[in-house]
């Protein structure tokens, strides 16, 4: 015999909303940087090595420690680990503020990505636990998944306020006050939940983890930005011997860091492996629309950033609609599906954007993201309730792990392409830095005399929108051929999981995992 799970109350809404800051933030970080650095670059004057190093840092250690820190949040207690992570952000926030050298900038950067690890697997696996009631979790679910989207669009526009009114430390101290209020009110609204039976923690899995999500990222985005390179492909090969090494390691250990009964849970493995094509989507469009809105238009960086906010207006709308008709009864393959229809036809759109198509690429944009939104909070939600929720942190590690990979692969596939459009478009005649990249040809077309400055400057806008059409159309062929998928895959699993039902019998239980205990 079940009984309904218990709902939710203004003491779990108040504390999602105290959740929701720091996860604005952590993905507001990612971004953060975009105006600052030629500030930071005059005062600090870091070498080129340093600014990048500056500027990915923040990423490369957020992407590889996503798996270690969910396992570690299951382990001992997932509210523990944030208010941990929430003060080591904070710290690390006041540090880079203040920094006078490039070293200590790139160090305090390091610790953000720790604290940053920390804070979104944990922030997503307490929605799970105080949120039984699968109506409710879903509408909190997309909640979730439409800040975390919002937040990195907002980073850069944050940025650029900041830095054109203060000096550069202050994208770093916005950080403080929200810290200071998780840490204020987390131990009061927020239940501590953990895994009763944890097992000992795999310390050999950390170091195979970091290695092998490191590597492959680095190389996949170094591709995307850099170009073709022996160097990238050794990176990616030795991340995928790495993981190999992990894979088997967690199915030889007694007490594994990420269970592989995690993979048996009805609907998790086809969430996941979704949800990282969904992210392929969204930030493979990033890389031509943000070029798009400045090299192409000629807009400021500030002013293509204040522009790029316009979308997320269906972007706040798409997550709470599609919780809102799961809740009446929608069958979840038919949302995923339609969010990956809706995301292609934003492709679409952007596949007829001309050299100057401001309000077409907006609307492309705004469409792709609601469609990638709808997805995204549809299979996070199948895969928290999936997974028992003594594991929901490392549940909710690899479902972020997969969305940066997802996002690295997007850059550089759709980048390729579109990279490889523009070179056929630009005249062979030209300087090399011209038939490499956009910037390139401008930046030559600008010491050019007269008339051929400007030709070869229409040339290559020209050349770059043809490259950003070919990658919409295989963009949107990926996204239609995820939507097939999601109607195959998704339509035999249930509305309610196993893993739901089993919460359901439990509801009411005196254990360390109610959603009520402190």
């Amino acid at each position: 015999m079940t009984t309904n799970p218990p709902r939710a109350g203004r003491r779990e809404w108040t504390a999602l909303t105290v959740l929701m800051l720091p996860l604005l933030l952590v993905s507001m970080d990612v971004s953060v940087l975009y105006f600052a650095i030629p500030q930071i670059s005059a005062d600090l004057d870091p070498s080129g090595t340093q600014q990048l190093w500056i500027f990915d840092i923040y990423g490369f250690v957020l992407a590889g420690l996503l798996m270690t820190m969910g396992a570690l949040g299951d382990r001992i207690g997932r509210r523990r680990l944030l208010l941990v992570g929430a003060a080591a952000f904070g710290a690390a926030s006041l540090l880079a503020a203040y920094a006078h050298t490039a070293e200590t900038l790139i160090a305090a950067r390091a610790v953000l990505g720790i604290g940053g690890a920390t804070l979104m697997p944990t922030t997503m696996a307490l929605v799970r636990t105080m949120f039984t009631d699968p109506g409710q979790r879903a509408k909190a679910i997309g909640l979730w998944s439409g800040v975390m989207t919002a937040g990195i669009a907002l980073g850069s526009v944050m940025s650029g306020v900041l830095v054109e009114h203060f000096w550069w430390g202050s994208v770093f101290l916005v950080n403080l006050p929200a810290m200071v209020l998780l840490l204020v009110l987390g131990p009061v609204l927020l239940p501590e939940s953990k895994n009763p039976s944890p097992g000992r923690f795999d310390l050999w899995s950390v170091p195979l983890s970091l290695a092998a999500v490191l590597a492959v990222i680095y190389g996949v985005k170094e591709l995307a930005a850099q170009g073709w390179n022996v160097r990238y492909v050794v990176s990616i090969t030795v991340g995928l011997l790495f993981a190999a090494l992990f894979v088997h390691r967690q199915r030889t250990s007694a007490s594994p860091m990420i269970s592989p009964a995690l993979f048996r849970g009805h609907g998790f493995t086809p969430a996941l492996v979704l949800n990282t094509v969904s992210a392929f989507g969204m930030m493979g469009s990033a890389y031509f629309t943000t070029q798009y809105l400045q090299s192409v238009l000629g807009k400021s960086a500030l002013e293509a950033a204040l522009w790029s906010l316009l979308p997320s207006v269906l972007i706040g709308a798409a997550a709470p609609v599609a919780a809102q008709l799961a809740q009446r009864g929608v069958e979840r393959a038919y949302l995923v599906t339609a969010g990956f229809t809706i995301a292609a036809c934003g492709y679409g759109l952007l596949a007829l954007a001309g050299t100057d198509s401001l309000w077409l690429v907006l609307a492309a944009c705004g469409v792709l993201a609601a469609g990638i939104v709808v997805v995204m909070s549809q299979l996070t939600d199948l895969a928290l309730s999936s997974a028992p929720v003594e594991k929901a942190g490392a549940a909710s590690s690899l479902l972020e792990t997969g969305t940066e990979f997802g996002g690295a692969l997007g850059m550089a596939a759709l980048g390729s392409i579109g990279t490889a459009v523009y070179r056929h478009g630009i005249p062979s005649d030209t300087p090399a830095p011209a038939q490499e990249t956009l910037g390139g040809a401008l930046a030559v077309a600008a010491e050019l005399p007269g008339r051929a400055g400007d030709a070869l400057a229409t040339a290559a806008r020209e050349a770059f929108t043809d490259g950003m059409q070919g990658a919409a159309i295989a963009g949107a062929l990926l996204l239609l051929a995820a939507a097939g998928l999601a109607a195959l895959g998704l339509r035999h699993i249930p509305v309610r999981t196993e893993a739901e039902t089993a919460d359901t019998e439990n509801a009411g239980q005196a254990d360390s995992l109610s959603p009520s205990g402190v």
